[in-house]
């Protein structure tokens, strides 16, 4: 099953992501897996990884690092995989050497497609970035096309939906 969680910035969507997936393990064989996708290029991207780890702790989740092409992500059925987060990946994807930027969408669907298919159960993170109502450079226009599509994509594949606001879940899809 997929499950999708929006919210903005400090929002409380990774906490509640977190303790989402800590809920859905159900057997002592099932094994959480958070799925880094933030490369960490300076201190302030440190600070947040740092922050991250720390809240995870004590909770059991394995760490695994993958910036670009989740299609490639080695996984089994029996690991509920956390994926923090679709900006990042998105990111990512755009400025990767071997990626246009108008393909980033199609490669993290790809790879979406492929967790879900091979864990038991898939949380993913994704940042609420579209209220600003500004106009930005033609890169920043493109991000954003590209991650509101990959909602899109989201809000149709997932069996459910949740947007965190002021640390309060509301549940636009439930199962």
């Amino acid at each position: 099953m997929i499950f999708f969680v929006i919210g903005g910035s400090g929002s409380g969507k990774s906490e509640y992501a977190e303790n989402l997936a800590v809920q859905l393990k159900e057997q002592e064989t099932e094994k959480l897996v958070y799925v880094a996708t933030m490369k960490p290029l300076d201190e302030e991207s440190w600070q947040r990884i740092g922050r991250h780890r720390k809240m995870r702790a004590g909770k059991g989740f394995e760490t695994r690092e993958c910036y670009t092409h989740l299609e490639q992500l080695s996984v089994d059925k029996n690991e509920i995989i956390l994926l923090e987060c679709l900006s990042n990946l998105t990111a990512n994807e755009m400025f990767s050497e071997n990626c246009r930027k108008e393909q980033a969408a199609q490669a993290i669907e790809k790879g979406i497609l492929h967790l879900a298919k091979h864990c038991r159960h898939l949380v993913v993170v994704g940042n609420n970035v579209f209220e600003d109502g500004m106009e930005y450079d033609e890169t920043t226009m493109e991000y954003l096309r590209q991650m509101a599509g990959l909602h899109r994509f989201l809000g149709k594949v997932s069996d459910s939906l949740t947007e965190v606001i002021c640390g309060i879940p509301v549940e636009w899809r439930k199962l």
